[in-house]
């Protein structure tokens, strides 16, 4: 069964769950820490869920992986700084465990979604075998488009 709906997904599901556990770990922060780590750690959590969603909402599916990878740098910030918030004793270690369980839960849903989407993009690749290998193996690479560009317009890509 198709996906229709973002709310669907089951990483964009889990990733709701990391933000409400970061919320509750976060309300346990000093006062002082409101403009500081209590916001990151929180700005961090919310885009996990919204570039899952974001990502999905787009048309096409080279955009939907890049959504997903910004989604699981956001999770690797929550656990940078919820590591942070123990090593400041912001927290007990105990209190943080259900955020780690969390981010490793719904990193591995990443990741799948985005072996899936490969899967999916290489099986209705329009192009010849070798390019949609070319491209398949470069398809986590944030250079997709200028790649595109080049095997099908055999230009070089753009340096930055």
């Amino acid at each position: 069964m198709a996906v229709r709906n973002y709310t669907e997904l089951i990483a964009w599901q889990k990733a709701v769950d990391l933000v409400e556990a970061v919320y509750s770990l976060s309300s346990r922060f000093p006062r002082e820490e409101v403009f500081g780590l209590t916001f990151q750690i929180r700005k961090a959590a919310v885009s996990v869920p919204s570039n899952i969603a974001e990502g999905q909402g787009r048309w096409n599916t080279g955009e939907f992986v890049q959504f997903l990878g910004i989604a699981h740098g956001s999770l690797r910030e929550v656990e940078t700084q919820t590591i942070l918030a123990v090593r400041l004793k912001f927290v007990a270690q105990s209190d943080s465990d259900s955020v780690f369980q969390l981010t490793a839960e719904v990193g591995r849903l990443i990741q799948g979604l985005k072996k899936s989407l490969v899967l999916l993009f290489t099986a209705h690749c329009p192009l010849p075998t070798a390019h949609c290998s070319l491209l398949t193996a470069h398809f986590f690479s944030t250079r997709l488009i200028d790649l595109m560009t080049t095997v099908v317009s055999g230009t070089s890509p753009k340096t930055t």
